[in-house]
């Protein structure tokens, strides 16, 4: 293995490591800094030449997708802190102003990165006859294809708008993109200054005939300016796109959450710009007049020479060049659930029944909930909403339920961020089909994955739970990892209720059984058994843990580990995404490995498995999922869940196959090193390095009656990533 061999993660820049273990700030490492590093390896999958053409081209979206939503809050919330003059430093020792610099220019960087990945996967793109074209290279077929579709199709969309007085400039939206322009009269002369909004709701990207090329909407607008702005001629143009504050703030004692919520997400339309993109070589005149009229700083503007809203290339992923995709997956119903016919509780009498989506059909969760809609027996549901589909299999089933007489109550979140407006109109379907609806808290977000079905059997009440690490969301489920317990053991019934309780009636659950619920005790639980695992490390026994998420930056949860490897404990941990923890430091972290797993499926669910004093994995580890990140939000300002895993088979499935398989990866994971860089294994002419995403789809005895076994996987130690 050589240093040729890595492909390195190009943020943060090497950070000096201190004689000894660090003190204070150094010990951790800086949230947004740390989420560009993921970004960062977000990119690099849109320029590995092991992934299918048309999914890098989707890597590159999703990158710049990620970077808009980090700008509209993150960013805005730093901006916001600087105006407001708070120089409070973060864990890692940065004030907001100075996090702001170091964004701005790795921002940059990777905004120019971009460009270049695109620039690359365009001609690849050309080379494997997809073609964005140029008007140049218009046939004239093609020429009065677009005039046709320009007058039929975009024509009556179009608002053109003059600058001047009688004329202001107009509003223009969160992610708004259009074209600014001079243009002079060809009667005399005399110039003026317009504004050409691209319109959103039209596909960025218009397939000419043939299907294989494709003309950009802002291209077609140019085109046409003649009939746009007759008896004016373009002198000048320039395109640009504006990013405003996304954040919203709720009055905590507001008397009508929904109407608050209506009112907030309007006021977001309208938030401050915080970034604008404008085409390089913009004429000065137009480029004075946009930053003027929006109130843009210089340090807020960032020329683009080359494509803005690279969003938007997700178009371009076509269903018709499927040999440029990863190839077709189907996800499995388990085999469990064949034996008894399709009948989930009688799959689920049997014993716990833990899937792994999106290896398992997600359509097993929508089943259970239409099963208990039409089942005469079933008396109630309760169901938590945090993000659904628009047109969501969940709520049509709870709406039957209730239209059927039975008691459904569904606690919606109304805070969720980008889907505010969704699960407003959600809660309303759910209210006119006799639903009772609530809305949690206002100071706190349910994010928090429970289903609970209560079904008359046998002179008796039994309680079926649903426990998710993800959303109610059968599209997001098909890309994202997560797992889903259901249960029909009392125990995990009644903490289930009391969760529900608390969400309805504000009652604080007391005597929880096996279950650890945010803001009230997860933490602590937490907390307490890092201390237990360590414990057991002083007394020579074997101790390790096993953690998966998406972000780690709460300090105190930091400081815990921190404290265990010193006492000797062997943890390894998955994160996703932000890692504040720095790992491998003598005498402070050694013992501690992170890698990030970046591929195919999009890392979710959250697990967390303590050796118990016997190692991993082992019949005596206690075994968790979770619906909760480790960072402060989720931890003390959410309604989050911690639940133990007590069936043998499903603790043995999460610790012999799902985190001994994301432990042994190697053909999508980045290791984490102590100065904040991430170091990625990828030598050339290796085609057998062991992939998890690839392990899961190809082997469906993982998934049905219960645990294949480590035998599965790949040979696994502490050391294996």
């Amino acid at each position: 293995m050589t240093q040729a061999d890595f492909l390195r993660s190009p943020f943060p820049p090497a950070r000096r490591l201190p004689e000894g273990p660090p003190e204070g700030p150094a010990r951790f490492s800086n949230r947004e800094i740390s989420w560009l590093s993921f970004n960062w390896r977000v990119l690099d999958e849109a320029r590995n030449p092991r992934v299918p053409l048309l999914e890098r081209l989707r890597f590159l979206s999703i990158s710049a997708t990620n970077l808009d939503e980090f700008y509209t809050v993150r960013v805005a919330g730093l901006r916001e802190l600087v105006r407001e003059g708070n120089s409070t430093p973060s864990d890692d020792g940065l004030t907001p102003a100075e996090q702001l610099g170091v964004i701005n220019t790795d921002a940059r960087r990777l905004m120019s990165a971009q460009q270049a990945v695109w620039n690359v996967i365009r001609r690849e793109m050309e080379l494997a006859d997809i073609t964005i074209l140029s008007r140049s290279r218009l046939t004239p077929e093609e020429e009065a294809f677009l005039r046709r579709h320009f007058v039929d199709n975009v024509f009556a969309v179009l608002s053109p708008l003059a600058i001047d007085p009688a004329h202001p400039f107009p509003f223009i939206p969160n992610a708004g993109f259009s074209l600014a322009l001079e243009l002079a009269r060809e009667s005399d002369g005399r110039q003026m200054q317009a504004l050409l909004p691209v319109p959103q709701q039209i596909d960025r990207f218009i397939g000419l005939p043939g299907g294989t090329r494709f003309f950009r909407l802002e291209d077609l607008l140019l085109m046409h300016l003649p009939s746009l702005f007759p008896g004016y001629r373009d002198i000048g143009h320039c395109a640009f796109r504006v990013l405003r504050d996304s954040d919203i703030e709720v009055e905590e004692e507001a008397e009508d959450l929904v109407r608050e919520f209506e009112t907030a997400l309007k006021r977001r339309r309208r938030g401050s710009v915080i970034r604008l993109k404008i085409t390089a070589g913009a004429p000065d005149r137009l480029r004075r007049m946009i930053m003027q009229e929006l109130v843009v700083r210089p340090e807020e503007v960032v020329e683009v020479q080359g494509l803005l809203g690279m969003a938007d290339l997700a178009e371009l992923v076509l269903d018709s060049r499927r040999d440029l995709q990863w190839p077709s997956f189907a996800p499995r119903v388990p085999e469990r659930v064949q034996d008894h016919e399709g009948d989930m509780f009688a799959a689920i009498r049997q014993k716990d029944m833990l899937l792994h989506h999106p290896y398992e059909t997600f359509d097993m969760v929508v089943r259970f909930i239409n099963q208990a809609a039409r089942d005469p027996n079933v008396l109630a549901i309760k169901q938590t909403l945090y993000r659904t589909s628009r047109d969501s299999p969940i709520v049509e089933a709870l709406c039957e339920a209730a239209e059927a007489g039975k008691s459904v109550t569904a606690l919606v979140e109304l805070k969720a961020r980008f889907d505010e407006a969704a699960n407003i109109r959600q809660s309303r379907r759910l209210e006119r089909s006799g639903a009772h609806v609530v809305y949690g808290f206002t100071q706190y977000k349910t994010h928090a994955k429970i289903s609970t079905i209560v079904r008359r059997e046998g002179g008796q009440l039994v309680t079926y739970t649903h426990y998710g690490t993800g959303n109610y969301h059968p599209i997001t489920a098909r890309i994202y990892t997560d797992l889903s317990l259901f249960t029909c053991d009392p125990a995990l019934g009644r903490d289930a209720t009391k969760i529900f309780n608390f969400l309805t009636g504000y009652v604080q659950p007391a005597g929880l059984e096996n279950l650890a619920i945010s803001p009230l005790n997860l933490k602590e639980t937490l907390l307490e058994l890092i201390a237990r695992e360590a414990h057991f490390a002083r007394q020579g026994r074997p101790a390790e843990i096993w953690a998966k998420m998406n972000s780690l930056i709460e300090k105190d949860t930091i400081e815990a580990l921190y404290a265990a490897s010193q006492a000797g404990v062997k943890i390894t941990l998955v994160v996703r995404g932000i890692c504040g923890l720095r790992p491998g430091i003598e005498g402070l972290s050694e013992n501690i490995r992170v890698k990030s797993i970046v591929g195919r499926f999009l890392e979710h669910s959250r697990i967390v498995c303590f050796g118990n004093g016997s190692g991993l994995p082992s019949r005596r580890a206690r075994v968790f999922i979770s619906s909760a990140d480790w960072m402060g939000r989720n931890l003390s300002r959410r309604v989050e869940t911690l639940v133990e895993c007590l069936n043998d088979t499903v603790k043995a499935q999460i610790t012999d196959q799902i985190m001994a398989a994301n432990l042994a990866d190697e053909a999508q994971s980045w290791v984490l090193q102590a100065d904040g860089r991430y170091l990625r294994y990828l030598p050339a002419g290796r085609d057998d390095l062991f992939n998890c995403h690839k392990f899961f789809m190809e082997n469906p005895s993982l998934s049905g009656r219960g645990s294949a076994g480590a035998k599965d996987v790949p040979a696994l130690t502490h050391s294996s990533d």
